[in-house]
């Protein structure tokens, strides 16, 4: 018996819906060959941060297919979190994960959501090897894909920006950002390429002070992450001159005897996880008086009152979250700025910021990723 026409077309309809998706091979970071079925019809992201790219890649239907995150956005960049729950309230139902190092993050409950792909940060994969994790998410017919925008990001950012696209169906997207990722770091490396007799003043980035412990000096970063956006901005991380790995522990006498021109520290909002409350909590709509002050309290440490850079004004802080995601082209700029003002008098941070969420992301952009001592307050 024939279908009439209206059934003909809901027959195709279903057809539609119910095919499979297309066999996709990709490389993940930890250098793993993965089969997935793209793009992915349920996905557990293991690090919430990494929303900053897939809200990049998908815009308004961010969370159609997430069905879990883990925990760190909402107490490691809660101003980022709370943009998003204004705008996707829904999020606030998301079953939430722990960190799979410290044994937080439960399979059991992974695999009672169904997902098709768990997209896990590098710097965990020791860990999910030896816990069995990988065996058992694979035995649960769950494709583990390892992201890194952290450990390498120069070697990994792209790619990984890429597997994402593909995972979440936005391949075209994947390719338009990390053009204007390119093009917005050239406005300084170019522009730096160009210039005769380039003199790079020495700095010193410190990590997260304030948001623990004792608060000492001086934890850094090595010649990748934040250390490459240094030099990449016209500067010369010290640090980089002895700690090799990604990130590492500089001691205040060689601090004291480089004596760098530039002081960065970096900062975020903690309040949820600080047990000092000392940190300089910059990030979207940062109050910029508060940011000020605790950024020239933490330059009355040893050995900072004894550094130039602190005496004559040269003290920053920046948004830390810049570190794990790959709009590492606007703190590229503003230390261009800070490093080599005449030369980048032209170039505005902000406004190039601002364009990029218009461009890419669901969220409405809001100043306070920066600040600098005022000249003279030290």
């Amino acid at each position: 018996m024939s279908l009439s026409p209206f059934k003909r077309i809901a027959a195709l309809m279903l057809a539609l819906v119910s095919a499979p998706a297309f066999s996709a091979e990709i490389t993940d970071s930890a250098g793993r060959k993965v089969e997935i079925d793209a793009p992915a019809k349920r996905v557990i992201v293991g690090e919430a941060r990494q929303i900053h790219v897939i809200a990049a890649l998908k815009n308004d239907t961010t969370f159609d297919t997430i069905v879990g995150w883990r925990d760190d956005v909402i107490t490691k960049d809660p101003d980022s979190y709370q943009a998003y729950l204004e705008r996707f309230p829904q999020i606030a139902k998301l079953p939430k994960f722990g960190y799979l190092p410290q044994g937080d993050f439960s399979l059991e409950q992974a695999i009672s959501l169904s997902p098709d792909v768990i997209t896990l940060n590098l710097e965990v994969e020791k860990t999910a090897k030896e816990s069995g994790f990988e065996e058992k998410a694979a035995a649960a017919g769950i494709k583990v894909v390892y992201v890194d925008f952290r450990l390498n990001p120069d070697k990994n950012s792209e790619n990984s920006i890429r597997n994402l696209g593909v995972i979440f169906g936005a391949e075209k997207k994947a390719e338009e950002f990390i053009a204007y990722r390119r093009d917005q770091i050239a406005l300084v490396t170019d522009k730096l390429a160009a210039t005769k007799d380039l003199k790079r003043p020495n700095v010193f980035i410190e990590r997260a002070p304030g948001i623990s412990g004792e608060n000492t000096c001086c934890r850094t970063f090595g010649p990748v992450n934040f250390g490459a956006m240094v030099e990449q901005a016209g500067g010369h991380n010290i640090a980089a001159d002895v700690i090799k790995t990604t990130f590492g522990d500089l001691n205040p006498e060689q601090l004291l005897v480089a004596n760098p021109e530039h002081v960065i520290v970096t900062g975020s909002n903690w309040a949820a996880e600080s047990d000092i409350n000392q940190f300089v909590p910059v990030g979207r709509g940062a109050d910029m008086a508060i940011a000020r002050e605790r950024l020239a309290k933490l330059m009355t440490r040893t050995p900072f009152t004894e550094l130039d850079a602190v005496k004559k004004g040269n003290a920053h802080a920046v948004w830390h979250q810049f570190y794990g995601a790959p709009y590492e082209f606007v703190p590229i700029q503003q230390f261009a700025k800070w490093f080599h003002p005449e030369l980048f008098a032209d170039l505005d941070p902000e406004k190039n910021f601002d364009e990029f969420h218009k461009k890419f992301l669901p969220v409405s952009y809001k100043p306070g990723y920066f600040v600098s001592l005022e000249k003279g307050s030290n």
